[in-house]
């Protein structure tokens, strides 16, 4: 936000220098981006001289030494000048010794040539008051000698470029700014004076020009004001209301317009002018659009609006959208006679969202959307008429159309001295700390037990704890002014949260397996939870206010955020094609949205730099490899879980070279395999890609086990080999499962089944229709004997008599 220093010192009395001024404004809270100086700068020692008389330089045939007259204090002065667009009686811009001139130049005591010369008499490019460096910048007005030259060139301004945050929208104006510095410097703030406008009683009628105002949705306008001015002329504004518009880069355009925006700009309340002439019905309704409704606005766009947008309406259709920007049908115009001033106060939530959604932000809806102090909108619209009929003429009429009230009540807050020193940890006394409060504008008044009551300004929506009022009074007691003081603490020694934990492992393991670590939104689009998130109820996982079109959702899985980071890698051809990121998704469960910890991964084989060796290409495998060894971080082994094969109809997945394990009760999911090849080419990437994706509860996870170290067996071990016909629907990871448990029972404890192992399967000649063989290698041994045929022989038929009997396997001989 602009504010300009000139527009400042018509409140309050300021230091001349524009540094100090900004380094207090930083202090206080508003951080100075830059600041901009126009016109000639604040210049000490640089005064109105006059030549009294020039000689030649006795050694320089274009260099004159001048006497010069400096006013009673300095007095006179020898100077060297090489400037010859001057006579003697000119009076001119003398730069003294101590001075330091635009750019750095400091100004001292020097020899020319042979010749003292006392200072320099200055063209208008070396002060700053223009482009003219050919010679002297004659006075024309001859001021008095003496007079310090920024009281004589009076036409320049700083402008300070501020950083207001979002929960001061009262300082969204030159008066908000003003109050602040006033309270930091203890000086008077001189509110501007609202006089000359006639009381409601002495007003002519305004019957026939305006005859009303209806709220329909009163949570979304609150209060709304309107002010009949008939009998105005449009024309140009008064100079001084045009340079201070143009100090911060508003272009002036007529008088009411320029007035509205000075208001604004003044005392932090948007308004609108009406042409009254455009209102149909002579009635204003504030209303709801309807779904499709269109408007054009004042920057020539026209605007589709939904039912939760808000209009300014006549009988006839849409005038302004409420709180943002106003229709050009309704607008001021050269021959505009009568006018209908609007102030009013809008839900700051609403006034948000339509910003957002239509994409049009404006000088109100930044202070409608931050909240305005509907306290404020009597002396505002006062202060408008007042400067309307200054400028345009007219009279204001009766009567003055109000509907609702101010939303906003009394506020106070509970303070105790002792807890104010407490907290700030240094001694402040009770004076210090009531006299920060009260020069807020705060009403500090005693109770019975010794603590305060503070009542807090209507414009102060920010403060609503007593930790509030403490960092009100260090801001403006200067928290340059806190003294120093050593931090004394205990250190405690504390585990990291299983979370921390989690995360921290299962980056490390990737970032060893070469890849890189990715951090994306966990807000997304609509559209691209609909193209990959399986079963997803969109209503659930869509936000009621969105910030951006594109960050509509809560985030269902990390992948596609990947995948946008892989893509953008491949087109930059940067040669990184394995990706991962942590993080927090979320699901519906059970008809509530949960959140849920999240790691995932993806690979490319496209992008690679060329090596002298070709690495092998990721695989199912090797996927569901790292998904088993990710979800081990977490406590748990997904391998205990049932593991879906990936059918047609999946948006994220190739059908068959994919697996999904999805248990709603143990809180955990895991996907693995070869993403979709028809989305992945739709977005561009080249090559296939493999990727992982494991989710659990938070609550699920568990510490990994510590592995602990196990003697191996120095005993031989003993295998066999067993054959399975099984249905090819079933997984060969099922059949694992089965064998190992039926084993681990016909070995009763004597030894122990080490390993179960796929080692083949057959589909084809000789195999019954639907079935298929899986060969299964089996590895017996004991820690502490070697193991005997006739022990091991045993083991393997009780195994096969199991699967005859418990399962519907069959053996193949």
């Amino acid at each position: 936000m602009k504010i300009s220093l000139n527009w400042l010192k018509r409140y309050i009395d300021l230091p001349e220098s524009p540094k100090e001024i900004a380094d207090s404004l930083t202090l206080l809270g508003f951080e100075v981006d830059d600041m901009e100086t126009t016109g000639v700068p604040q210049l000490e020692n640089v005064i109105v001289g006059e030549v009294l008389e020039r000689q030649p330089h006795p050694d320089a045939d274009k260099l004159g030494v001048c006497r010069v007259a400096l006013g009673d204090v300095v007095g006179e002065k020898t100077i060297v000048c090489g400037a010859s667009n001057y006579k003697v009686g000119d009076r001119v811009p003398v730069a003294i010794p101590g001075a330091v001139l635009p750019g750095g130049f400091k100004i001292k005591r020097s020899k020319l040539r042979g010749v003292e010369s006392d200072g320099m008499m200055c063209s208008g490019k070396e002060i700053g008051a223009g482009e003219d460096a050919a010679g002297l910048l004659i006075l024309e007005s001859r001021p008095d000698l003496g007079t310090p030259i920024n009281d004589v060139l009076t036409d320049s301004d700083t402008v300070f470029n501020l950083e207001v945050t979002p929960n001061r929208p009262d300082c969204l104006s030159h008066i908000g700014i003003a109050r602040e510095l006033a309270a930091w410097y203890q000086r008077e703030l001189r509110y501007p004076e609202v006089d000359g406008v006639p009381a409601p009683g002495e007003r002519p009628s305004g019957s026939g020009i305006f005859e009303g105002v209806s709220v329909q949705c009163e949570e979304d306008c609150p209060l709304y004001q309107a002010t009949v001015i008939k009998g105005v002329s449009i024309g140009p504004s008064p100079d001084w209301m045009k340079e201070l518009l143009s100090s911060i880069g508003l272009r002036p355009i007529n008088n009411v317009v320029d007035v509205t925006n000075f208001v604004l700009h003044e005392c932090g309340n948007p308004m609108h002018a009406f042409d009254a002439r455009d209102i149909k019905g002579k009635k204003i309704t504030v209303r709801n659009a309807g779904d499709g409704e269109k408007i054009t606005t004042l920057d020539d766009e026209e605007r589709e609006l939904s039912s939760r947008m808000v209009v300014i309406a006549d009988d006839q259709r849409a005038l302004a959208v409420a709180g943002v920007m106003g229709g050009q049908n309704s607008e001021v115009k050269a021959d505009t006679t009568d006018l209908v001033l609007e102030v009013a106060y809008f839900n700051p939530t609403t006034i948000r969202w339509v910003s957002k959604t239509l994409g049009l932000s404006s000088d109100s809806s930044y202070r409608f959307e931050r909240g305005v102090d509907p306290r404020s909108l009597r002396y505002a619209t006062d202060r408008a008429v007042q400067l309307i009929l200054e400028t345009a003429g007219g009279e204001v009429c009766r009567p003055e159309y109000i509907a609702g009230s101010e939303p906003i009540g009394e506020k106070e807050i509970e303070l105790s001295p002792d807890w104010v020193r407490a907290k700030a940890g240094f001694e402040i006394s009770d004076d210090q700390i009531r006299g920060s409060l009260e020069r807020l504008d705060m009403v500090v008044s005693e109770e019975n037990d010794g603590d305060w009551l503070v009542s807090i300004p209507s414009y102060r929506g920010d403060l609503d704890r007593p930790i509030d009022l403490l960092e009100e009074v260090l801001r403006i007691y200067g928290t340059d002014k806190i003294p120093s003081g050593s931090v004394v603490a205990t250190a405690t020694g504390a585990n990291d949260h299983p979370i921390t934990e989690f995360s921290r492992r299962a980056t490390n393991y990737l970032v060893g397996q070469h890849f890189n670590e990715v951090v994306n939104y966990t807000l997304r689009s609509e559209s691209e939870q609909q193209n990959w998130a399986e079963s997803v109820s969109q209503m659930a996982l869509g936000l009621k206010n969105p910030i951006s079109e594109d960050q509509t959702q809560l985030r269902h899985s990390l992948l596609p955020g990947i995948l946008e980071t892989l893509r953008l890698n491949q087109s930059r051809k940067t040669g990184a094609t394995r990706f991962f990121e942590t993080g927090r998704v979320f699901r519906e469960m059970n008809g509530k949205v949960v959140e849920m910890i999240s790691v995932a991964f993806a690979e490319c084989s496209e992008g690679r730099p060329r090596s002298w060796r070709e690495r092998t290409a990721s695989d199912f495998y090797a996927a569901k490899n790292r998904a088993i060894i990710l979800s081990g971080f977490a406590g748990i082994d997904i391998t205990r879980f049932g593991i879906g094969q990936v059918e047609d109809g999946s948006t994220a997945w190739q059908a068959g070279q994919a697996a999904i394990i999805d248990d709603p009760r143990a809180g955990i999911s895991a996907e693995f395999g070869l993403m979709n090849l028809e989305r992945i080419k739709a977005m561009d990437i080249q090559g296939d890609v493999m990727a992982g994706s494991f989710c659990l509860l938070p609550e699920r996870l568990k510490a990994a086990k510590r592995v602990k170290f196990q003697a191996f067996s120095l005993f031989p071990s003993s295998s066999k080999d067993l054959a399975l016909v099984v249905d090819q629907s079933e997984l060969a990871s099922g059949v694992v499962r089965s064998v190992e448990k039926i084993a681990q029972k016909a070995t009763q404890g004597a030894f122990d089944l080490e390993s179960i192992d796929v080692f083949d399967v057959y589909e084809g000649e000789g195999m019954p229709e639907g079935k298929k063989s899986v060969a299964l290698s089996m590895v017996f041994r004991s820690s502490e004997r070697t193991l005997k045929d006739k022990e091991v022989n045993k083991a393997f038929e009780a195994i096969q008599a199991s699967i005859r009997e418990k399962t519907s396997y069959g053996i193949r001989d």
